[in-house]
């Protein structure tokens, strides 16, 4: 009966934490559509703040030459008709007049256009929040699900096959939390952006046609970008050229693009004959070997790196070395934080290889990856 009762809270906590899930998503997705709205509404009014700033200056220039003019005709009124004078003191009234109602209304511009910056941070960073709560939640029902069918196991193997399984549910939702950052941040926030050029476009069609041209240059523009950061992220997705040009091609293929788009020198050492091997074993070696590279960019500041791929019926062989200031390897892991290096491991581990990472603080970090290679591997290899 205590079993009974037990299963029926943790099952009542479940709908109540996939609930709370919902409601934060919810709030997340409303806010969403709030930092768009604010972002066009900003646009218009950074437009015509710059507007009234440039029709101030342009009639602050005129009303000084207005009163310059005044003063002439004042001081040498008997040279002026009566007509003349009342002519010029209108036009500098008028001017004055103009002047003050488009300061006035700039003032107001300015301060509806910061209130409006202040909103849009405001609104990201709800945004962000609940983000971060969803994933939080997201992980923690994983990981009631995925243990409640291991309490039979004994406490000890259970704690620790708990801290592992949260370490990798936590890196797949902060992956998959940078994928949706990057086509919000990107392709999203771009599209939106195509969306108000192709307004302005159509007005410019009937105002001002002289300058669409140049708008739609600037269109094409920025739909190469957005197409050029889909790709990307497809590509993090699923490295297409492993499937094309296998794995050593694969490999190659990436570290090209990895200098043109870093400018970090890589070097590429390959031995053995190009064999194809199982394409979970393929994209296992191509994403450590991303992983590493990535971290050598991101955390290590190296100024070179080395690559050297071996390929053998019976093995997979990966040395990737960096210059960079290097870590202590055991802190980084114990940690929990890095969860770059426990993806290398595990995606090792599951298909019986290991990743050994040697480092020190100023010497730089050398990641060695060895994953055996089946009899299936290996007959389709030699074929």
């Amino acid at each position: 009966m205590e079993v009974e009762a037990l299963d029926r809270v943790v099952q009542e906590t479940l709908m109540a934490l996939e609930s709370g899930k919902e409601a934060i998503y919810d709030i997340a997705e409303n806010a969403r559509s709030e930092v768009e709205r604010v972002q066009e509404e900003l646009l218009v009014i950074q437009r015509q703040t710059l507007e009234t700033i440039q029709e101030v200056d342009r009639l602050t220039k005129l009303e000084k030459q207005a009163r310059l003019h005044l003063m002439t005709v004042s001081r040498d009124f008997h040279r002026y008709d009566e007509e003349t004078v009342k002519s010029a003191y209108d036009r500098a009234m008028n001017l004055q007049v103009r002047l003050f109602v488009l300061r006035e209304q700039e003032k107001n511009l300015r301060q509806r256009r910061d209130e409006l910056e202040r909103s849009l941070r405001r609104l990201r960073h709800t945004v962000e929040k609940a983000e971060m709560l969803v994933t939080r939640i997201g992980v923690v029902l994983q990981f009631l699900h995925g243990t409640l069918s291991q309490i039979s196991v004994q406490l000890g193997n259970v704690q620790k096959q708990q801290q592992l399984a949260l370490k990798v549910l936590l890196a797949q939702e902060e992956e998959r939390r940078r994928i949706a950052r990057e086509i919000h941040d990107g392709p999203a926030q771009a599209l939106a952006n195509i969306v108000l050029r192709a307004d302005y476009c159509e007005q410019l069609l009937s105002r001002d046609p002289a300058k669409l041209k140049q708008e739609l240059e600037k269109l094409k523009d920025l739909v190469r970008a957005s197409l050029r950061d889909i790709r990307k992220i497809i590509f993090d997705l699923r490295p297409m050229p492993l499937d094309d040009l296998g794995l050593a091609g694969g490999v190659r293929r990436f570290l090209e693009d990895f200098q043109e788009r870093y400018g970090l020198p890589v070097e590429f050492l390959f031995f053995g004959r190009e064999l194809r091997y199982d394409p979970v074993l393929e994209v296992a070696v191509f994403r450590i070997i991303q992983e590493a590279l990535n971290n050598a960019q991101k955390h290590a500041a190296a100024g070179r790196v080395t690559v050297k791929l071996e390929l053998h019926p019976r093995q997979v062989l990966a040395v990737i070395r960096d210059d960079g200031k290097g870590f202590v390897p055991g802190e980084m892991v114990e940690g929990g934080e890095h969860y770059g290096l426990l993806n290398m491991r595990e995606r090792a581990r599951f298909l019986g290889g290991e990743v050994r990472i040697t480092s020190a603080p100023g010497e730089g970090t050398e990641v060695i990856v060895m994953i055996p290679v089946c009899e299936e591997e290996e007959a389709d290899g030699e074929d």
